[in-house]
């Protein structure tokens, strides 16, 4: 257990790193309510064979007061009786002003099986630059 407690600390560091390189460099990091998901689905891809794909497509709003060019999604990817399968956070790059919208997706990363087990996902934004 304490492996673990040190190994989720230690990813953290080099988040952290990079987080204040965007502060250092004039980039203020904002808050996730900058962002709103508008619109959001499950896709698959080739259901029920080896190659089975799950992702999800969406589409974020910036309805903050300033111009974004960086946000991070997360999204959750579920099972049929809510349990978590895996995080993914993907990110989004492109500048878009307050009221803006652009499109994203987030890969489940496993295929065949694995994919057939994701049942339905959560999303939220992570960060924005």
């Amino acid at each position: 257990m304490e492996r673990r407690r040190f190994l989720g600390l230690a990813a953290l560091f080099p988040l952290t790193g990079c987080l204040s390189y965007f502060e250092e460099n004039g980039e203020e990091i904002t808050e996730p309510g900058d962002v709103e998901i508008v619109w959001d689905d499950l896709v698959r891809d080739n259901p029920g064979t080896e190659d089975e794909r799950v992702y999800v497509w969406g589409v974020v709003r910036n309805v903050g007061e300033r111009e974004l060019s960086y946000i991070e999604i997360r999204a959750t990817f579920l099972d049929a009786e809510g349990e978590e399968l895996e995080t993914v956070i993907e990110n989004v790059e492109g500048d878009v002003s307050s009221g803006e919208e652009w499109p994203f997706d987030v890969e489940y990363p496993h295929f065949g099986e694995a994919a057939a087990e994701v049942e339905s996902y959560e999303l939220e934004p992570a960060t924005g630059v």
